[in-house]
């Protein structure tokens, strides 16, 4: 599969897992969780590749998919993604909850997404 093929099965699994989170369904929300979780995992076994197919997704329209792709780009892409999820953060609801975790935990030390 294409580097930019995963890239958007990842975003459109984030929105899906939000959009039955806000829905309050649990089981469709689960089922793309383990979707973007496959695909991101793809992404980084490509390495340095497809970390940088992944941020593409730093600009992404939606915030929640913005949010995911930069607390998984902490460690290639730092300073990029603390800017994302420090502005997400400001906000209130699911992807702003998110991205103040990713930034607790990167703070904190015990941050692990994307380990050397």
């Amino acid at each position: 599969m294409k580097l930019e093929d995963l890239v958007e099965q990842f975003a459109q699994n984030v929105a899906g897992q939000n959009e039955a989170i806000l829905r309050g369904d649990a089981k469709i929300g689960n089922k793309h969780a383990r979707k973007y979780g496959a695909a991101v995992d793809k992404l980084l076994a490509n390495g340095n590749a497809g970390r940088d197919a992944l941020a593409v997704l730093l600009k992404h329209e939606r915030l929640d998919v913005r949010v995911m792709a930069a607390a998984h780009l902490l460690r290639y892409r730092t300073d990029g993604a603390k800017a994302v999820l420090e502005e997400a953060a400001k906000g209130q609801g699911l992807a702003p909850f998110g991205a103040q975790q990713a930034l607790k935990r990167w703070e904190e030390g015990t941050w692990a997404l994307d380990p050397e």
